[in-house]
């Protein structure tokens, strides 16, 4: 067992690498330094670590790769990715693989320090359960274990990520009603721009996959308005 927030650093400069170490170290962190993405993922799966935060480009395999592996081996972990790749298709492409943030270089260290805590707080800030919230739903053949994070049908068990969680619950919460783009997107995300937006549609897209065991079960986009989880309709 460990105290402190462990952070997975993964950075192939070996200056910037040092920085971040020295950095988050003196701000109660401790940081796992790797220098390219195969003893990156190495060292993820031998220790449990509370944050990812992963250059992109890197030798060996790179840093969009080496999230996606990760998410493959815990969907739970928050991923940050900070490089110097400024375009808008890096960034879209980041938040596609399911990146919680992506930071580009030149930064400032107390704003990064700031997104870190801003995206733990994510995570493990979830508020408990009172006697009176609903803990599991019933989406056609589908049971959602809210508390759990899971979806479950027949005999299979699927485990959801915080956000993909989050999203369904309050599709599950409104079923059969609109639930505005702006309102999920400032209850979770904190607020409604462009990269945001583009994020929450691919967990839409997640979701829907993960329900589509049941056709009778669909979530249905209003142009230019919202969600609505609809259960037996056409």
């Amino acid at each position: 067992m460990y105290n402190k927030k462990r952070v997975l650093v993964v950075e192939d400069n070996p200056n910037m690498g040092f920085l971040l170490k020295e950095y988050l170290g003196d701000n109660g962190f401790e940081v796992l330094l790797c220098v390219d993405g195969d003893s990156g993922l190495s060292k993820f799966l031998e220790q449990p670590v509370d944050l990812c935060l992963i250059d992109v480009m890197l030798p060996g395999i790179d840093g969009f790769t080496l999230a996606e592996r990760i998410r493959q081996a815990n969907a739970l972990v928050p991923v940050i990715f900070l490089t110097a790749r400024s375009m808008k298709e890096d960034k879209i492409k980041g938040f596609n693989i399911g990146g919680d943030d992506y930071v580009t270089k030149p930064f400032d260290e107390e704003e990064l320090l700031c997104r870190i805590h801003a995206v733990l707080n994510r995570y493990e800030s979830q508020p408990p359960a009172s006697v009176d919230e609903v803990t599991a739903f019933e989406i056609g053949r589908y049971t959602f274990d809210v508390e759990n994070q899971a979806l479950l049908i027949n005999s299979s068990t699927k485990r959801l990520t915080y956000r993909e969680s989050d999203v369904l619950k309050l599709l599950c919460r409104n079923k059969e009603k609109v639930v505005r783009r702006s309102d999920i997107l400032t209850s979770l995300w904190g607020n409604d721009d462009y990269f945001n937006g583009r994020s929450l549609d691919v967990f839409i897209t997640r979701l829907r996959k993960h329900l589509s065991g049941d056709p009778d079960v669909k979530i249905e986009t209003v142009p230019k308005v919202g969600f609505v989880l609809t259960v037996g309709k056409v």
